[in-house]
């Protein structure tokens, strides 16, 4: 029987029973799903995407399923900051007794650097995950992520701003990503998070048109975990700080895999939002997995196909 102690691992310095999260934009503020099962079975989850002023998001129609993945454009839709720290953390607190991650987007470093600020008091944020990698809102986001020298900016301005552990997540939808995450860890990241979506589109045959009203939006699902899984590994060779590997996960199996690419913890995605239960199942499968391949501590395996 395989115990908590077995499946630790610690993220920037905060333990976590396991290395399973929900992914930001999937899992809300995290009380919808503790209608369903108690959330406090994961290692922890990332919220809703918070800019500082309240986001209506971008037009619909913005979701569209397609083969092994869905494409979304939500835009970034939150209450803004302060709504967040007055009614979305304390309905949290009556369900969750983790740190929770705190996903942050912007517009302008000056943004970034502000939400972290408003949200560095906060005891029941772990960490920072600072978003430069959203492939659905203009002028902001990915422009940040897919440039080093203003991905690097941002870290340093977020930094200045909150004490708490700062990781980045990345887009996909770069030449190298090895080196945009090398400017991250050099600018004072403490951890990233990678992949977020890969841009992608459907078109209506019906219609001649794209599906989505925004054109593109953000690819996600099992079609894109190998990519994750290639990028996950070629960054970890390149960084000394710790990954959340992301993208298509969807079972314990998956966990495993990303966790020998070399990441510490990982995030559970579009999975979430065909079945809701995944997370807990996936926790659940983790000791059976584990015992199946003879792995007895998981922080043992972290980078283990690198040897």
């Amino acid at each position: 029987m395989v115990n908590k102690q077995q499946t630790a691992v610690t993220l920037c310095g905060i333990n976590l029973d396991n290395p399973v999260m929900a992914a930001s934009g999937t899992f809300g503020y995290g009380y919808e799903f503790a209608e369903l099962y108690d959330i406090n079975c994961l290692g922890s989850f990332s919220f809703k995407g918070t800019t500082l002023e309240p986001r209506f998001g971008n037009p619909t129609p913005r979701i569209s399923e397609c083969r092994e993945g869905l494409i979304n454009s939500i835009g970034l839709q939150n209450p803004g900051v302060e709504k967040v720290i007055s009614e979305e953390l304390p309905k949290l607190a009556n369900c969750l007794h983790k740190k929770v991650m705190a996903n942050i987007g912007g517009f302008s470093v000056e943004e970034y650097a502000e939400v972290c600020r408003r949200l560095d008091h906060q005891d029941q944020i772990g960490w920072m995950e600072i978003n430069v990698s959203c492939p659905n809102v203009h002028h902001g986001g990915m422009t940040f992520g897919t440039d080093p020298k203003a991905a690097a900016e941002v870290v340093h301005a977020v930094k200045k701003a909150t004490g708490k552990p700062v990781i980045i997540k990345l887009s996909p939808n770069v030449t190298d990503i090895v080196a945009i995450a090398k400017a991250c860890e050099e600018a004072g990241a403490d951890g990233l998070s990678m992949i977020n979506t890969l841009l992608g589109m459907r078109i209506d045959l019906k219609t001649g048109k794209p599906v989505i009203a925004n054109k593109m939006g953000g690819f996600s699902g099992p079609a894109i975990f190998p990519v994750a899984l290639r990028m996950v590994y070629q960054v970890y060779e390149a960084v000394s700080i710790p990954i959340i590997g992301i993208g298509g996960i969807s079972t314990a199996a998956d966990v495993l895999e990303m966790m020998l690419a070399g990441a510490t913890a990982v995030q559970i995605g579009a999975a979430n939002l065909v079945d809701p239960f995944v997370c807990k199942r996936i926790v659940e499968d983790l000791p059976k997995e584990m015992k199946k391949y003879g792995i007895t501590n998981l922080k043992d395996i972290i980078g283990g196909a690198h040897e």
